[in-house]
């Protein structure tokens, strides 16, 4: 039998490959994406006007075995003398007995649409490896038939997206991965995974509220088919150019706390903590999450866009 601890991650898994029915996939989750658009929308590719390395760890439901485990790591810079930006993304993520890498290289292409604002074209090629590891199942059986059939897949996707900002705004609308895609088992070809293609959109704008604070709030919608709606309200403070707290709320869901510290010209650090919502809250701890940025290489005394964003 399945050990306890695990029966709650894996009871679902378990469901649908017994009854060969397929569920959506989700993408990874973050609640400190506007510190890293470039994760989720390839037009933010060079916007910040430097070279610009981000990484960034996601523990998710402590207290579970197997729980979701991301973790995320991109670059991307403008290209010299051009209107190109250049980016790319790897990310890692684990849940239960459920792997998953997935590779992408961003180009983007900006234009002066007005005095302030300045609108960006983005592209993403991009490569998703699936993989089942069987032994975290822990079944009874060593040699369960129905659970020897599964092997790595490989599968390329590419992406788009908008942004568009001013100094004080900033909109995006990105479908980071276009093409579904299904994984399937190796011996009937049933699919045990399906990717459908995620919508997102969001935006905010940056007040100045006194000489040394700062306010951004900001929304973010996901969309995919199959799944829930998400909305994500955010509220964030920055004080004296170098601390930022703020909170945001993830509809029906979680709510985090947010904090972050300009540790200079170069590097950023954040942290957020996030508490379940819902009937969940009572089997783990809580999320948290940790990200640090350098900046390098910066041709300007001042990021094209602002620190917020």
């Amino acid at each position: 039998m399945l050990k306890h601890k695990n029966i709650l991650l894996v009871s679902i898994f378990i469901c649908f490959v017994v009854t060969n029915r397929a569920i959506a996939q989700q993408d990874a989750q973050f609640s400190q994406y506007m510190y890293n658009n470039q994760s989720i929308n390839p037009a933010f590719a060079g916007n910040r006007g430097a070279l610009s390395l981000f990484a960034m760890h996601r523990s998710q439901w402590l207290g579970f075995d197997n729980a979701p485990e991301t973790y995320l790591f991109s670059a991307h810079t403008p290209i010299q003398n051009s209107k190109l930006g250049f980016g790319l993304n790897f990310l890692s993520e684990s849940i239960g007995p459920i792997d998953e890498t997935n590779a992408s290289v961003d180009v983007s292409y900006w234009i002066q649409i007005s005095k302030k604002f300045r609108l960006s074209f983005g592209l993403r090629f991009n490569a998703n490896i699936f993989n089942i590891s069987n032994n975290r199942l822990n079944p009874q059986q060593a040699n369960d038939p129905l659970l020897s059939n599964f092997n790595s897949e490989f599968n390329p996707n590419i992406g788009a997206g908008l942004f568009l900002h001013s100094e004080k705004s900033f909109m995006g609308l990105s479908v980071p991965a276009i093409l579904q895609r299904s994984n399937l088992d190796s011996n009937s070809f049933t699919a045990i995974s399906v990717y459908r293609p995620t919508a997102y959109f969001y935006g905010g704008y940056v007040f100045d509220i006194f000489p040394f604070t700062k306010f951004k709030p900001a929304s973010f919608l996901k969309l995919q088919e199959g799944s829930p709606l998400q909305i994500d309200l955010s509220a964030n403070f920055l004080f004296y150019e170098k601390f930022t707290l703020g909170a945001a709320w993830r509809w029906d869901a979680s709510a985090s706390f947010l904090a972050g510290f300009q540790v200079n010209q170069k590097c950023f650090i954040g942290y957020a903590y996030d508490i379940e919502t819902t009937s969940l809250q009572q089997y783990h701890s809580g999320s948290h999450e940790l990200f640090i940025r350098f900046e390098l290489f910066n041709r300007k005394s001042k990021l094209i866009s602002p620190r917020f964003f």
